[in-house]
């Protein structure tokens, strides 16, 4: 009975074979006969020529010509053949890339990211595109194109990720771990910002970051932060409200220290008012003194805790070794100091509003004197000067 059914089995697809419409696979050699020449054109001066040798090498070397170009089953074959639907055989990456914003396939076409299709080689060939130290080029191929940006309203990002950390550790130091386009935007299905399914979506930010930088978004996830982003608010910030998306600079350099403050200050705008009137504010605007704290030396980076909190350094009980990382000798005394304290609120702090009066009562007052006392200097000088001229003139 088994030997029956293997019979009917082989005699069935032969029939099957055999009533098919003849469609025959021309073996590559066939068109490389006309077309291993890598400087040939058609009349548009697109190249149809392509090495033997290298297509071999490609990932589709092991293919036959008409298994991409479907259209052509003998010769001559047609002067312009149907465009390769590269989605026959790569399906997922093909829905993927239709729901995304290069869906548009006659402005994205899946060459302009992969190359040459007859000259592919894997993603971990240095020689690929695709190969994490080329996928800023072959990107920054469009994204740092004036007339691209021009055209579809982007700007232009290229410029600022190569000069930015990230760009640094990959292009300069060649870190292959170091985030690139697709570490943060995918690469078939890249979404738009304002697609809550994007990876850059907002309240995606934190997790995309924390796929790399795992340790700090922990921390942030348990900071008031996190925990405001976690409950659906979408003006807590994020990563890229502090460190940009693209132009990200080392946290421990001076420009980032000098900016940190006012970044805080952009949405703590009435803490930021009152440290800008404290000693600390002073010596580093003044002075430039990179090394006065700043926002984060005292509430901490990313695990920001309120102060009622036992584990924040600004709660009264670890006041005395927060401040002492900077000071030494730091006492119960000395940490009595008010970081934030409004001289401009009456009500909050009296003493200190009617101490800022006076003393600007007593600057302006000094001020207006000297002012007062120039201006009639000059013009007693340019009286006396008027004076001796004219008892010159009786004398002569």
């Amino acid at each position: 009975m088994k030997t029956v059914s293997s019979f009917s089995l082989t005699l069935f697809t032969s029939v099957l074979l055999l009533a098919a419409p003849a469609r025959p696979a021309h073996a590559d050699a066939d068109c490389l006969s006309c077309h291993n020449d890598p400087t040939l054109q058609d009349a548009n001066g697109k190249s149809i020529g392509v090495s033997a040798d290298k297509f071999h090498a490609s990932v589709h070397g092991v293919l036959k010509c008409n298994d991409c170009h479907k259209d052509i089953h003998d010769y001559p074959h047609p002067d312009h053949p149907a465009a390769v639907q590269c989605e026959s055989c790569h399906t997922d990456e093909g829905a993927a890339l239709a729901g995304s914003v290069h869906a548009k396939a006659s402005d994205h076409p899946c060459t302009s990211c992969h190359g040459n299709a007859h000259l592919i080689v894997p993603k971990t060939d240095p020689q690929s595109p695709v190969y994490p130290l080329n996928i800023p080029k072959t990107c920054g191929s469009c994204h740092g194109n004036e007339a691209m940006a021009k055209k579809y309203h982007l700007p232009n990002v290229y410029a600022l990720y190569i000069d930015s950390i990230h760009g640094f550790a990959l292009g300069k130091e060649g870190l292959l771990v170091a985030a690139n386009c697709t570490s943060c935007h995918g690469s078939h299905k890249i979404l738009s910002h304002t697609n809550p399914q994007s990876a850059t979506y907002r309240n995606n930010i934190p997790g995309t970051c924390g796929s790399c930088h795992v340790g700090i978004n922990e921390q942030y996830q348990k900071g008031v932060h996190g925990n405001a982003v976690a409950a659906g608010d979408t003006s807590a910030p994020v990563c890229t409200d502090c460190h940009t998306a693209h132009a990200i600079i080392e946290p421990t350099s001076a420009d980032f220290r000098m900016q940190s403050t006012p970044i805080c200050g952009s949405c703590h705008r009435d803490k930021f008012t009152t440290y800008r009137d404290t000693f600390h504010s002073q010596l580093g605007l003044l002075g430039g003194y990179v090394e006065t704290a700043r926002c984060w030396d005292c509430h901490g980076a990313h695990e920001i805790l309120p102060a009622s909190d036992p584990l924040s350094p600004i709660n009264k009980a670890n006041l005395v070794k927060t401040c002492g990382r900077c000071h030494a000798g730091a006492n119960a005394s000395f940490v009595e100091y008010q970081p934030h304290a409004n001289a401009r609120n009456r009500h909050l702090n009296p003493a200190l509003y009617y101490i800022r009066l006076f003393m600007n009562l007593l600057l302006a007052s000094v001020l207006t004197f000297f002012l007062l006392h120039t201006v009639l200097w000059l013009i007693r000088s340019r009286f006396q000067q008027v004076k001796t001229k004219s008892s010159g003139e009786k004398n002569a």
